[in-house]
């Protein structure tokens, strides 16, 4: 449900502990189940949830006799949650990704716990981006939690030299919420897109934010575009341009405009660019896009960028010289695993006219995905090798260095 993550973040700064927030915001999921079905969907279906996790809250304060002024606050929360005040610069679930990206916790923590308390992913589907066991994943979430808790840590956006520490993760946290938003909850692309421009009135002077929410907005603007009526994935090069929303596309560049060249979000962003403002999929600009990758590369040398760069040096140079970049990108062995890697390869390779050794390496990659819809496209491909090319994915290199599980980011 999309509210849970605004009730979980309200009830998190009103009573300041976290298990108990989750707690009531399940409990008042698991009400809705029962009851819906029965009764009809509400009106305002995240106020009711709102309200029966408040009371929820309240009860179980009031059995524990916590102290009145929580009692107090928890009473004065409407239905719909805290109205936001006008000129108000930040909100509660910014404050939980900055209180998430603390630097008491590590990396791994904080991506974790925010895609487990503000992106509401499974932690089994967090363990395995992580490569780690369900269990193991839930002893982690359990030790950050109870860490901010007995440390301390405020529940608010900072100020000063520590809003600056702890900006590359709160711009990490973000993507991840935006990637998982594209890769089919939409909503929480538009949670991502939202907060970002809360960080830039936040942090005006910033390149990277405004680069971010840039590379965000190039991206929404084909969410339209992006599967068909039966809900198949759509390639770039197939896309509907003229429902792109253009008016996203204006604001992006001139977001753009504001930044350095030098940050990966801005290089993200530029790359991105490319194919949002090309008329056509023909008058794409794989030269810029190839230069901007290779720049991205030296930033940020990660598995999942040099994945894309062999896709971008494979349309820019010619198949051979995308093969080259991918067997340099595959090299340490990070990227075995991933389907995308053996798309890429499948795609180069039937380009370069060996279509038998192609369909093979589809049908590869088509067993090797987690995803049905991308399942279907990699069949489709394998059933006509030259049909279109895979698009490039998220450039983030997930935890740890490894490649992580985000999907489809220039489908």
């Amino acid at each position: 449900m999309e509210a849970c993550p605004r009730i979980v973040a309200t009830l998190i700064r009103v009573t300041g502990d976290w298990t108990l927030a989750e707690d009531c915001a399940q409990e008042a999921l698991a009400v809705a189940l029962r009851r819906w079905p029965r009764e009809g969907i509400p009106a305002n279906p995240g106020g009711w949830l709102m309200t029966v996790a408040r009371n929820r809250a309240v009860d179980t304060l009031r059995r524990a006799s916590v102290e009145r002024r929580k009692l107090a606050d928890l009473a004065a929360l409407t239905d719909a949650g805290p109205a936001p005040q006008e000129g108000e610069v930040v909100d509660d679930r910014l404050r939980l990704v900055f209180t998430c990206c603390h630097p008491a916790l590590a990396m791994e923590a904080r991506v974790a716990l925010t895609l487990r308390t503000i992106c509401g992913v499974p932690t089994a589907d967090i363990a395995r981006a992580f490569l780690v066991t369900e269990s193991t994943m839930t002893r982690r979430l359990t030790r950050a939690k109870t860490k901010i808790a007995t440390a301390g840590i405020p529940y608010r956006v900072p100020s000063g030299p520590a809003l600056t520490e702890r900006l590359p993760g709160v711009l990490a946290v973000l993507y991840l919420l935006f990637t998982h938003g594209y890769n089919g909850a939409p909503a929480f692309a538009d949670e991502a897109i939202r907060m970002a421009r809360l960080l830039r009135r936040l942090m005006p002077g910033e390149s990277e934010v405004a680069a971010l929410l840039a590379l965000f907005l190039f991206q929404h603007s084909r969410r339209d575009t992006r599967r068909d009526a039966a809900g198949d994935l759509v390639p770039l090069d197939k896309q509907d341009r003229a429902r792109f929303d253009h008016a996203a596309v204006t604001e992006a560049v001139a977001v753009l405009a504001e930044t350095r060249d030098d940050g990966p979000y801005a290089l993200q962003a530029r790359i991105a660019a490319c194919h949002a403002t090309a008329p056509s999929a023909g008058a794409t600009d794989w030269q810029a896009i190839a230069r901007w990758y290779d720049l991205l590369a030296a930033t940020c040398p990660t598995p999942v960028v040099e994945l894309n760069r062999a896709v971008a040096h494979g349309y820019a140079h010619g198949p051979d010289a995308g093969l080259t970049v991918l067997a340099t990108a595959r090299a340490g062995g990070a990227l075995d695993a991933y389907p995308l890697a053996l798309a890429v390869e499948a795609d180069l390779t039937a380009r370069r006219g060996d279509h038998t050794h192609a369909t093979t390496l589809f049908h590869q990659a088509a067993a090797a995905t987690h995803s049905d819809a991308e399942r279907r496209a990699l069949l489709a491909r394998a059933a006509d090798p030259l049909a279109s090319p895979p698009g490039p994915r998220p450039s983030w290199p997930g935890p740890s260095g490894r490649t992580a599980e985000t999907r489809g980011d220039y489908r």
